[in-house]
């Protein structure tokens, strides 16, 4: 059973980074761009679960498109801060065949993992890949690809908040926070 005393310590523990009022902002934006990018297609949308979920929630009634919804499962974090190996438990469907994709996720941290979800959406076939993620954050190093459309960028911090996790609390925020460091 979690820790309900852990995760409230948790949370005082932590600094704003953007308030609801700005991630409500960033979404409207994203979807605007969204909308402009696919009005001539009818693209099939993959929300990464489950970070995604919140994002993809506030971001999909915003789109006046025709679009189909499904869902993938990709992870480097699990219940840990730092990134490990991709570990799939759901792949994107065969569906995903001559269609242009796109790919919701909460965050495009070092992009490893929104990279092996591309690579694996292209090689069943896709006739396009684009990405959304509500959150980039800014790292010193390239990343493996960049992605199509940002809501906001944020320091190099681990953060939750609005989807995001820290060791299993907080998704449900409707703001973004950090971890203190020290």
């Amino acid at each position: 059973m979690p820790d309900l005393q852990a995760s409230w310590a948790f949370l005082e523990n932590s600094d704003l980074v953007s308030s609801a009022t700005d991630v409500e902002a960033a979404i409207g934006k994203v979807a605007a761009d969204i909308q402009e990018r696919f009005k001539d297609k009818y693209p099939l949308v993959l929300v990464v679960m489950g970070g995604a979920v919140v994002f993809a929630g506030q971001l999909l009634p915003r789109l006046r498109l025709p679009l189909d919804l499904d869902y993938i499962h990709a992870s480097r974090y699990g219940a840990a801060t730092t990134g490990g190996g991709i570990e799939w438990h759901v792949e994107p469907p065969r569906g995903v065949r001559g269609r242009a994709v796109l790919v919701l996720d909460d965050i495009l941290d070092g992009g490893h993992t929104m990279a092996a979800i591309r690579d694996r959406v292209l090689e069943l076939g896709a006739e396009s890949f684009c990405c959304a993620v509500l959150v980039e954050k800014i790292l010193q190093k390239e990343k493996p690809l960049t992605a199509d459309f940002v809501g906001l960028t944020i320091p190099d911090r681990f953060v939750f908040g609005c989807g995001m996790d820290a060791k299993g609390f907080w998704r449900n925020l409707p703001e973004i926070r950090a971890m203190r460091e020290g």
